[in-house]
């Protein structure tokens, strides 16, 4: 009996104590709902609940013509969730009944074994991964595609895929104008801009949004609510660049750079009355990987903006040293002057021309045309040995010894030296008058040239056009002039007749030679030094700038190339001039085509010839034929004059060809082919190698201007 007492005693005292911790629990319960709910609601908010920040639509940024230079694609990485609860249900049902198909899928989308694919996914199912990334930087055709395979198609709750979606800038040119444009580029995981996506990248970017989300269950997150902050998209920007003239400018100076070997190289285009940049190319020596053979070979990127980049000019700038002394009326341009058969000794130096010219006395217009150093320096000796601030002042009110003031991040300063720096001494003005002692930039070199061309009105150069918001114009840039007048319209006059005699007669002469336009110009070879080891190396800068047509200048145009260390070619007119005449020649086609002159095409039988249009003028200096008649043209219609055979035996032909007809292709060769489509407004697609085989639009149709013409060659 007593043994029941203490049992009931103990169950007794059990339940009790029951009793009154569930009514603890319950009271608890009671008072955290009633007393204490708002507050654990509000830190259960603030665990599930957050603002995200919406990124906005970065702009694009589109070419002077309308085409895309940069723009923003999404980009997805894709990753699953082995413990999703649709792949775990029912020992993996799903999972085992769609593996199969989905690694055949995912083999012939992404490339790599079936196997491999299978073994990865089994691995990761196995091991309930949570985080597997599949898949990474795939575009948004292949996350279609992929969106639609086995299994993938059930959604992230059954499948466990899961994509994360990130913008990334794409140029579709390539590495075209890529210093200029300013991809986006990664260092130490942190994104840097560059040239026009820096500049610009206020308006570019937008305004980020900000939303309400809810997070739930496996991370995934709901929008809730409105929007507090709505994204706002960035603007697109549009920019002087022309895709064509980037093209010939960028190709012209990768040819001439692979040819000789050089270093590096820019050549700038520039409109001669408005200031635009029409195009700048950028071109470095860099080192890459042959994919086939393991081994690094030389190549060229855009990897530096050398346009912007200040180095010593040489005899370019010999053009600044001529206005001086015009301007201020030291000579004129018969003023005689001793080149000492290329050799003076001045001050206990010696100023050396690079070659012997032949002949001694000469006047000041022929010491510029044969870009004679002792020429120069004799000039400004006599001229300024009093009064060398008078010269540099000249400098300065050219605004040569600051930055241009172009639209773009990462313009150095020039550096020019003046009376009183203690840089200074008395051979500085004289190796000053032909291009050492200073620096500039190709981007000063040109503007200056620029204001010669158009008449003494120096203009800004700019890169921005528009700024544009899904298609309306927001604000539009106009042409602005930097120096009203540089000099006098007398000496505007003179050192114009001065470039052209450079190309006609002096050092440029033989290369335009037959050129069916005149070009106003001047070549520079430099010896540029290389940090400590000076000029010991004998390393030469090669330039060419000037302007054309010089009746009517429509482009202004600089090449700077470095070259390599003992390069057997290095004068300006022999490696930066042919840059600047293919440059030259392609430009003058195709404008000479949109103003509709009538066109005379003269093809070679291997196609090596340029092929020019539009003034008349005397075939038989070009193709040394003894008798080649000239047809001249009316403005409805085009004569093509083929020529055929060796220069003893030339035969022609000629046919009628309307101007928005489609001419007879057939046994073309490329070059001529495409000028000739250039000339009709089309854009030219093509493959393979040799002369024309197939057009896709027939002889006698009739085109539109931007119609795409593909060309097969055989």
């Amino acid at each position: 009996m007593e043994v029941k007492k203490d049992i009931l005693w103990r169950v007794y005292l059990s339940y009790i104590l029951i009793v009154i911790v569930c009514l603890v629990v319950f009271a608890r319960t009671v008072y955290i709902q009633q007393f204490q709910g708002d507050r654990w609601r509000k830190m259960s908010d603030s665990l599930h609940l957050r603002v995200e920040e919406i990124d906005p639509e970065r702009g694009t940024i589109y070419s002077e013509d309308g085409k895309m230079l940069s723009t923003s694609i999404p980009q997805f990485d894709i990753y699953i969730d082995f413990s999703a609860p649709g792949l775990r249900d029912k020992s993996g049902k799903l999972f085992r009944a769609n593996i199969d198909s989905l690694c055949y899928c995912l083999s012939t989308l992404f490339g790599n074994e079936e196997s491999y694919y299978k073994s990865e996914l089994v691995t990761g199912y196995q091991k309930k991964l949570k985080g597997y990334l599949l898949k990474s930087n795939v575009s948004y055709r292949d996350y279609q595609t992929l969106m639609q395979f086995p299994l993938v198609r059930l959604g992230r709750f059954k499948s466990g895929f899961v994509a994360h979606e990130t913008d990334v800038r794409l140029n579709p040119y390539g590495l075209w104008a890529y210093r200029t444009i300013g991809l986006d580029r990664a260092k130490d995981n942190q994104l840097r801009k560059i040239g026009l996506e820096q500049t610009y990248d206020s308006v570019l970017k937008g305004i980020s949004g900000k939303r309400p989300v809810r997070y739930i269950a496996g991370g995934v997150s709901m929008p809730i609510g409105e929007f507090e902050v709505e994204p706002e998209n960035g603007k697109d920007i549009v920019t002087t660049l022309d895709v064509f003239i980037q093209e010939v400018t960028e190709t012209a100076l990768l040819r001439m750079m692979q040819k000789n070997e050089a270093e590096s190289g820019c050549a700038i285009v520039m409109e001669t009355k408005s200031g635009k940049i029409k195009a700048i190319a950028n071109l470095g020596k860099v080192e890459r990987i042959d994919t086939a053979t393991g081994l690094k070979k030389p190549s060229y990127a855009e990897n530096f903006n050398y346009a912007l980049t200040p180095a010593e000019p040489g005899s370019t700038f010999k053009l600044a040293t001529m206005m001086s002394l015009l301007e201020d009326k030291k000579i004129t341009l018969d003023s005689p002057v001793n080149l000492n058969k290329g050799k003076w000794v001045v001050n206990g130096d010696t100023v050396f021309d690079s070659e012997e010219h032949g002949r001694t006395l000469v006047t000041a217009k022929q010491a510029f045309e044969l870009s004679s150093n002792v020429g120069m320096a004799k000039l400004v000796y006599s001229g300024y040995k009093k009064s060398p601030e008078r010269f540099t002042n000249h400098l300065h009110e050219l605004h040569l010894d600051t930055t241009t003031g172009i639209d773009i991040t990462g313009e150095r300063n020039s550096v020019i030296y003046k009376p009183g720096n203690k840089s200074w001494s008395f051979n500085t003005l004289l190796w000053m008058s032909f291009g050492y002692h200073l620096t500039m930039t190709p981007l000063q070199t040109i503007t200056f040239y620029n204001a010669i061309a158009n008449k003494g009105k120096m203009m800004r150069p700019y890169l921005l056009n528009a700024v544009k918001d899904e298609g309306d114009v927001l604000q539009e840039r106009s042409p602005q002039v930097a120096i009203d007048r540089i000099c006098s319209e007398s000496t505007v006059n003179q050192l114009q007749k001065c470039l052209e005699g450079v190309c006609s007669q002096g050092t440029a002469a033989k290369l335009f030679e037959k050129s069916l336009y005149k070009v106003a110009g001047k070549t520079g070879t430099a010896l540029v030094a290389n940090g400590a080891k000076g000029y010991r190396e004998r390393r030469y800068q090669s330039s060419f700038v000037g302007y054309f047509p010089a009746e009517d200048p429509e482009y202004t145009c600089i090449v700077v190339i470095k070259n390599r260390l003992q390069a057997p070619v290095f004068y300006g007119a022999a490696v930066a001039g042919p840059v600047f005449k293919e440059i030259a020649d392609r430009l003058y086609i195709r404008n000479i085509r949109k103003k509709n002159y009538a066109t005379t095409l003269i093809k070679a039988a291997d196609s090596s010839l340029l092929n020019y249009v539009g003034l008349k003028y005397d075939i038989k200096q070009i193709l040394g034929f003894s008798k080649i008649p000239f047809i001249e043209s009316s403005n409805a219609s085009d004569e093509i004059v083929t020529v055929t055979g060796s220069k003893g035996g030339a035969s022609f032909s000629t046919r009628k060809l309307s101007n928005n007809r489609m001419p007879q292709l057939k046994g073309m060769g490329l070059k001529d082919a495409v000028i000739v489509a250039e000339g009709l407004g089309l854009k030219v697609n093509v493959k393979g190698k040799g002369k024309v085989l197939e057009q896709s639009i027939s002889e006698g149709a009739i085109v539109a201007h931007g119609q795409v013409l593909n060309v097969q060659l055989n």
